[in-house]
């Protein structure tokens, strides 16, 4: 290798002086580096000199852009994600034959003259100057300045054009800073940066990414022949490239190998036996963004982590500071992501319903204390395509996040009432008729609104025979709609949409004609579960009852750290007390009564574990819900038609079943093996448990069974006769919401 000497700054400027006094004032700087001369462009030397001395002083190179990492809580790599694949790599972690190969093809006296090589100018000057093939006289310093520009105009096409245009005021711009470049930094510090910072095609940008990308190894495990092929090719990527011209990268190789043997770098022989290989490709797919991360279905988590970031404030005041945070990556992102919980969830996800099913099913698993959101997922795979069984929209999630718009939540919404009822003084006790029908009773909304009684179409529940009178336990583990709508008018509308807000719900997650979140409905249905909320919302608002009423703002991101070290602030969970422990107490009771004797009685567990949760169908069984929870970990999933135009579940295949849809026989099912698998080991507690009222003696169990439609043949929780298969719900109250996808609401009471 040549001697490598550090020419002083005072050498580097008379030379740029001389360069500048003998070219410029000659014309020959023009004429030397390929473009016509000064006085063909009609600028004189006095506007050379000029436009050299009013350039700013300083020249700061941005920081690199690069590909970012996901990662969850247990350090495994989610997924890779870039605006550009780049890893920046040190001197060190870089064979010195690709640094040397670089050297001899583009620049041999790169470690004997400054930021300008004049004896290379006249070269240059002399051939292009003759007639022959043009050549230009930019040393690898000044190379490094162009991809400099090239970077800082990131994927504006218009600007990486304008840094890439052969003008003489850009080459005049290119040499003073590659003077300063050679002030500030040694020539193996350029060289570095040079080979970090240079695009070698095929998506790849930087030495690191590029052996990756053709021979599948890393910068530092480089032969001769690999790197003389990448060194060839950074003259022009496109024309170079040895996956789409093979040929024409094979001559190249042998050139950049006949000069490193020239010059010195390797023998003749070594030369001629690497120029006898052949290319020796090993071609990796570039492989970026979150439909990489599709080992056990992440790639949802992954798109609402990206989300998380480009909307959060705390990564950036602006959406565009956010954007210019995310284009220009190296972050290391630290999530929440429990793998076990995340693999238990996609397993269930995808063999309950298939990908090419009409329905899909959705699933969030969220951290009871803390918010952190431990799995999420569904049930086809992430991507744009025009095959019905692939989807970009996260269920999970609302439109700003990336989501399809929400879904009608059926009777999973009855304990959000409940706890308002509870919160207002109402007690468990409390009992009303609950005949099968009647009108809806009027009603006042936070804006002081009356809601006039209305009987058509009316208040029902999903049976004939299912009347009371109930207390409101009685109530929750039938699922009766003529007990919560009168319990929703004495409780105060507004205080059930107070309850909601509390519980993090303060907007549908669909969309209205204005283009932003639409606002809760607030009817008198809205007990019912009218209001198009997400799984991601109903599983935190269980998580809070819990966690005995202590509510915590969902959170995917633990940590996140910059490309040069730096840990940035992230979002928060700001958990807070949202009602009383006794109140939340009391839903988990009457919820732990739905899974052990009501319409989910068949999603308990088999080792003793606790656990609460509630079914909701909706209007003709087009959504189906089942949410629940552990005292370590709650989950929300729905299963949903998701067609232009909605049909019932119970008319549709679903995993190779068609059956009646109801919360119980179809989410249920998905709920309860996704969270056996998380919960697999996991150390239980128990609930903190209250005692329930005696309430009204009457049974309605006896004829009806159990009402979930299972046919599982259970008596009256206070007696009765053996019950026969449960009674198909009736259609409930019509609804949904403006800019809904998925279509109408209502429910059938369960």
């Amino acid at each position: 290798m040549a001697a490598k000497r550090k020419v002083s700054p005072l050498q580097q400027i008379s030379l740029g002086a001389r360069l500048l006094g003998a070219s410029v004032l000659a014309g020959g700087l023009v004429a030397g580096l390929a473009l016509p001369a000064v006085g063909a462009l009609g600028l004189g030397a006095k506007n050379a000199v000029n436009d050299f001395n009013s350039l700013p002083a300083d020249f700061t190179a941005p920081p690199l852009s690069q590909a970012s990492y996901i990662y969850d809580n247990q350090n495994n790599v989610i997924a890779k994600v870039y605006s550009r694949d780049r890893t920046v790599v040190s001197e060190s972690q870089i064979s010195p034959l690709m640094r040397q190969a670089l050297v001899d093809i583009e620049d041999n006296r790169f470690y004997q003259h400054g930021a300008v090589d004049l004896r290379g100018m006249l070269r240059a000057l002399t051939n292009n100057g003759g007639g022959g093939a043009v050549q230009g006289g930019s040393t690898l310093t000044q190379q490094y300045v162009k991809n400099v520009f090239v970077e800082q105009a990131g994927n504006d096409q218009a600007l990486v054009l304008e840094a890439q245009r052969q003008t003489l005021g850009r080459k005049i711009q290119e040499l003073k800073y590659a003077i300063q470049v050679e002030e500030k930094m040694t020539k193996d510090q350029i060289l570095t940066a040079y080979l970090n910072i240079t695009f070698f095609g095929e998506q790849a940008y930087g030495i690191e990414a590029a052996s990756e990308r053709y021979f599948g190894v890393h910068a530092n495990q480089l032969k001769v022949q690999q790197a003389a092929l990448l060194a060839g090719m950074v003259q022009s990527p496109t024309y170079y490239d040895p996956i789409t011209y093979p040929d024409v990268a094979l001559k190249r190789r042998n050139t950049v190998l006949d000069k490193m043997a020239e010059y010195g770098s390797i023998t003749q022989a070594q030369a001629d036996t690497a120029k006898a290989t052949p290319l020796g490709l090993h071609p990796q797919k570039a492989k970026e963004g979150c439909i990489t991360a599709s080992h056990n279905g992440e790639a949802f988590f992954c798109d609402y982590v990206e989300h998380v970031i480009l909307r959060d404030p705390a990564f950036g005041a602006t959406e565009t500071a956010r954007q210019a945070l995310w284009d220009r990556g190296g972050l290391q992102i630290h999530t929440t992501l429990d793998p076990k919980a995340q693999a238990s969830l996609y397993s269930s996800v995808t063999s309950h319903v298939y990908a090419t099913d009409k329905a899909a099913t959705a699933m969030t698993m969220v951290q009871p204390g803390t918010g952190k959101i431990l799995a999420m997922g569904q049930s086809r795979p992430y991507g744009v395509s025009n095959d019905p069984g692939v989807t970009s929209l996260n269920y999970n999630v609302d439109r700003t996040m990336g989501g399809g718009g929400g879904f009608p939540t059926g009777s999973t919404f009855k304990p959000i009432t409940a706890a308002a009822a509870i919160e207002q003084g109402i007690g468990m006790d409390k009992t009303y008729p609950s005949p099968y029908q009647e009108p809806y009773p009027a009603m006042q909304d936070c804006a002081g609104n009356t809601i006039a009684e209305s009987a058509s179409p009316p208040d029902q529940n999903d049976s004939p025979d299912l009347v009371g009178p109930f207390d409101m336990a009685q109530a929750m583990a039938k699922s009766v709609n003529t007990y919560f709508v009168p319990l929703e008018r004495d409780t105060g509308l507004c205080n059930v949409v107070h309850m909601m807000n509390k519980l993090g719900i303060t907007s549908q997650a669909t969309y209205d004609k204005s283009g932003s979140l639409a606002p809760i409905a607030q009817v008198q249905s809205l007990t019912l579960g009218t209001n198009s909320l997400t799984p991601l919302e109903m599983a935190n608002v269980y998580a809070t009852f819990a966690a005995r009423g202590l509510y915590c703002t969902p959170t995917a991101i633990t940590s996140v750290t910059t490309a040069d070290h730096k840990q940035l602030t992230v979002p928060q969970a700001n958990c807070q007390q949202v009602m009383q422990q006794n109140t939340a107490d009391a839903i988990t009771t009457m919820l732990y009564g739905v899974v052990q004797d009501g319409t989910g009685a068949a999603d308990g567990f088999s080792d003793g574990r606790q656990s609460a949760g509630k079914t909701g169908t909706t209007n003709e069984h087009k959504q189906v819900w089942f949410v629940g929870y552990t005292p370590e970990i709650a989950a929300a999933t729905v299963v949903s038609d998701t067609g232009i135009r909605l049909t019932s579940l119970s008319d549709q295949s679903i995993g190779g079943i068609t059956q009646v849809a109801f919360g119980a026989t179809v989410a249920g099912p998905i709920w309860h093996d996704a969270m056996d698998g998380a919960l697999s080991g996991v150390p239980f507690s128990n609930f903190n448990l209250v005692q329930l009222p005696a309430g009204p003696q009457k049974s309605n169990d006896s004829k009806n069974g159990n009402g979930n439609g299972k046919g599982k043949g259970k008596g009256g929780k206070n007696g009765g006769t053996t019950g026969g298969p449960g009674t198909t719900g009736i259609v409930g109250i019509a609804g949904g919401t403006i800019g809904n996808p998925f279509g109408g609401g209502g429910t059938t009471g369960h």
